[in-house]
Order: C-alpha cells, then sequence, then structure tokens
C-alpha cells in the first residue's frame, strides 16, 4: 500500500501514529498494526532523507511496533484467570488514548489563549437625557461644586487606604527557622510514649502557629516515608489517624 503524506514536523512519535491512524480512518482500539508500522518506518526513512533530527522516542516506538507486529503473527495467548485473549496492542492503545486527552485539553488551553489576546473591555457609555440628546460636559457638571468633588475624592482614597494590607510587612532579614522538621518527628514519636494512636489534630493544638503546624505536617510526611508510621483517613478532610509501625513486627 502506497503512502502519500506530507513531510512536517511532529510533536513526537505518538503525534505522528496519531496522524497515520486518522489518515488511514482506522479504529484506535482496532489498528491494523502491520499497515500502520510500515507507513511508521516509511516515514522515517523519508526523515533521514530530509535530513531531519530522529530523537530515540521515535526509534523507540518504531521498535514497539515491530514487536507488537511480530506478536500479531504468533498463536492467541489467552489469560489464565478469565480466558480473555490477550491484545498485544493494549498497552500501546491505552498510551495513545492518553496521549490524545492531553493534546485536546492543550488545544483547548491555546484556543482559549488566542481568544483572550482578542478581548476588549466595555466601551464607555453616551449619556443622553430624557430627549435623547446627549449632553456637554458643562451640562453633567452643572450644580456641583468643588466641596462636593473634594468630599468624593476624599471617599475614594479613604477606601482605597482601608483596603492596603498594613500588617503584613516583609522583613529585610532573613529569620532563622523556629522550627524543624527533624525537633517536630522526635515530639511526634513521644506521643507514642503515653499513647498507642493519636490523632494528627491533637499535634495541632500544642502548635502556636500556621508555620508550626506546616512543619509538624511534614514532619508526619517524613515519618510515613521511612515506614515509622501509618496513617489512616476514612474521607477527605476528615481526621488523621496516626499509629506507630513496629518495625521488628514487620519484618
Amino acid at each position: 500500500m502506497s503512502l502519500s503524506i506530507k513531510i512536517e514536523n511532529f510533536e513526537g512519535p505518538f503525534d505522528l501514529l496519531l496522524h497515520l491512524i486518522k489518515k488511514n480512518e482506522m479504529d484506535i482500539y482496532d489498528i491494523k498494526v502491520y499497515d500502520i508500522t510500515n507507513q511508521y518506518l516509511q516515514y522515517i526513512e523519508w526523515m533521514k532523507e530530509m535530513d531531519l533530527e530522529i530523537t530515540s522516542e521515535f526509534i523507540v516506538l518504531a521498535a514497539t511496533l515491530l514487536e507488537i507486529k511480530s506478536k500479531m503473527l504468533l498463536p492467541k495467548i489467552k489469560n489464565e484467570e478469565n480466558d480473555e485473549v490477550l491484545d498485544p496492542r493494549k498497552e500501546l492503545v491505552d498510551k495513545l488514548l492518553e496521549y490524545k486527552k492531553y493534546k485536546m485539553v492543550s488545544e483547548f488551553f491555546k484556543e482559549r489563549e488566542c481568544d483572550a489576546g482578542i478581548t476588549f473591555g466595555k466601551k464607555p457609555e453616551i449619556i443622553d437625557d430624557h430627549n435623547n440628546k446627549i449632553l456637554d460636559n458643562s451640562e453633567l457638571f452643572k450644580g456641583v461644586t468643588m466641596l462636593t468633588l473634594y468630599n468624593l475624592y476624599d471617599k475614594l482614597i479613604t477606601t482605597y487606604r482601608n483596603k492596603i494590607n498594613t500588617e503584613n510587612i516583609i522583613s529585610k532579614q532573613i529569620p532563622l527557622d523556629e522550627y524543624k522538621i527533624e525537633d517536630k518527628m522526635q515530639f511526634i514519636n513521644n506521643k507514642f510514649i503515653k499513647h498507642a494512636r493519636i490523632h494528627f489534630s491533637s499535634l495541632c493544638e500544642d502548635c502556636l502557629s500556621k508555620i508550626e503546624i506546616v512543619v509538624t505536617f511534614l514532619a508526619l510526611l517524613e515519618l510515613i516515608k521511612l515506614k515509622m508510621v501509618a496513617v489512616v483517613q476514612e474521607n477527605n478532610f476528615d481526621e488523621i489517624y496516626i499509629e506507630r509501625i513496629d518495625n521488628n513486627e514487620e519484618n
């Protein structure tokens, strides 16, 4: 089967593979591996002739297609659990569907970005009187005194100043860390001396600031990573239960 394809740059091997599937009007769930492999290899040869850069990802996918092609020629293998015939193309199809999903999402956001670039604000309104007569500036400011304008300006400035955050001032000096993860790890371990199971909320009660709670939570994550404690949370935002792991029992 001859293939006529325009030489162009693809974002990656999956981009090329999706292009070939679409061009041949194939079902992504039922790819004709023999045809698609030959066309894919033919495109790589064209890339070499055009002195285009062929990245390792293109070569890896070519090897994958050849492997699937060879497996398709072998007798079908059944799953021992449910006697279902294993399809060598399944893993590749799953990756293609995942790539296609993210490609569509990126194109959607690209369109939104372009739309945002041509969006304009609302134009100023033309103020008319009841007789549809356009008012000039002298008529708009009729009866408005300097005192009225001053009071309006003063009100706007007062509102603006009240919205300014003057409490949180960034210090010019970088303070030393008051709380350390290592200290909080020891703090949590000490809790297990009297209690076999503790709640994370009880640890927070001993904290004096938000940053101390954050460091305590990081210390808990580190203990989980080291497999020194286990945590359970039945639902989102529910209480976090912490239990100590006995390494002797685990070994």
